[in-house]
């Protein structure tokens, strides 16, 4: 049984008619870029999250930089940022004009570590900026009792974590602004690049209407020096026909990493995801650790099994980050993860029996006994 990592075309045939009726929509309207749909959707959104605010703009990275952008955080500046993650969080920074500050990340959870965040403010750290990895909210109680007497900003880089829950409180409604992706890859997934802002604060959310648009609410009066970063109507319309669908999404997707983490207890040397106490995770990604990831990656391989690393190469070495002076070693934890973490199939398109097959293969390979029912 060939088990993909990533299949998009089941979640077409399932909204197929929504999905049409939404490109024809759009298409018969003859309004392409802030118009209605992305109107709808932004209500819809925000709504969802409990936020007053969803700002829809191109993609996630661009939503995380017109956030530091509208709090005045450009150069000269400091944002800390998780050492384990996907590199776009640092970019994000960088494109700002900050300098992003590495903090390496809670061993069991994959997440920025609250704990050491305070030795690493400064006088010129203006925000903290947690990613809630692999779909799992970050301790974000933690972090804003860290920030708050400091006057930071905590900001969310929630692109991995559509319907994850904190305490009964969304992601993406955990801190003072959200940047969130709808890559097509995500739980909540456009068909192209796509991204919104979520926030409470009027004054940032009307700031960033302007820098989405070359700085600009009304044509030709440009208040800011401000991107070309718009969510098509397009893409718009096919996340509202997906929405309705997230929760239910989500709730298969838990269902398999149960069955994950019930048949592959005790194999070998992998090391499971673990849940926090309070945290209901999107599982976005469902992310295991061995020692020998080279070997079991090839080994799933040949029985047609995907996986991906996310990530291999923390962002402090990649060579983006030559000339920031950090070098092997400097984030031992967030380097250990690198060479380790392996991410297995689960979306809500998955079936358990393609779960199993996942599990046997693993047994078979750490010789261990298949506990399949």
């Amino acid at each position: 049984m060939r088990v993909p990592l990533l299949d998009l075309k089941p979640a077409y045939e399932e909204l197929r008619t929504e999905l049409d009726a939404a490109y024809h929509r759009v298409m018969e309207s003859g309004w392409v870029l802030l118009g209605e749909e992305l109107t709808a959707f932004e209500a819809e959104y925000a709504r969802s999250l409990g936020v007053t605010h969803c700002v829809g703009v191109a993609n996630g990275l661009e939503a995380l930089q017109m956030i530091l952008m509208a709090s005045g955080i450009g150069p000269g500046d400091e944002v800390i940022v998780p050492a384990h993650g996907y590199i776009a969080t640092y970019l994000a920074v960088t494109h700002a004009g900050a300098r992003p500050v590495p903090c390496e990340p809670d061993v069991a959870t994959y997440n920025l570590d609250p704990a050491r965040l305070a030795s690493l403010i400064t006088s010129r750290t203006r925000a903290i900026l947690p990613i809630h990895l692999y779909g799992l909210p970050a301790d974000m109680d933690s972090i804003r009792a860290i920030a708050r007497p400091r006057g930071l900003l905590v900001i969310e880089d929630a692109a991995q974590s559509h319907g994850a829950r904190s305490r009964d409180r969304s992601a993406g409604a955990l801190g003072d602004a959200a940047g969130i992706s709808f890559y097509p890859s995500k739980n909540l997934g456009a068909l192209a690049d796509a991204g919104a802002v979520t926030t409470n604060d009027d004054r940032l959310a009307d700031r960033i209407r302007h820098l989405r648009n070359y700085g600009a609410k009304v044509r030709y009066q440009h208040e800011y020096q401000g991107l070309n970063s718009r969510m098509s109507e397009l893409q718009a319309a096919f996340l509202r026909a997906k929405l309705p669908r997230l929760k239910d999404w989500n709730a298969r997707r838990s269902a398999l990493a149960t069955r994950y983490l019930r048949l592959l207890a005790g194999v070998g040397d992998l090391v499971l995801p673990v849940v926090p106490s309070g945290m209901e995770p999107a599982w976005h990604l469902f992310v295991v650790r061995t020692a020998q990831r080279a070997a079991l990656q090839a080994h799933l391989t040949a029985q047609g099994i995907g996986t991906q690393i996310h990530y291999p190469t923390p962002p402090h070495l990649s060579p983006a980050y030559r000339d920031a002076g950090w070098k092997p070693g400097d984030f031992p934890i967030a380097e250990r993860l690198a060479n380790e973490v392996l991410s297995l199939p689960i979306g809500p398109h998955h079936t358990p029996e393609q779960i199993d097959q996942v599990c046997l293969a693993i047994s078979a390979f750490f010789s261990g006994v298949p506990r399949i029912p």
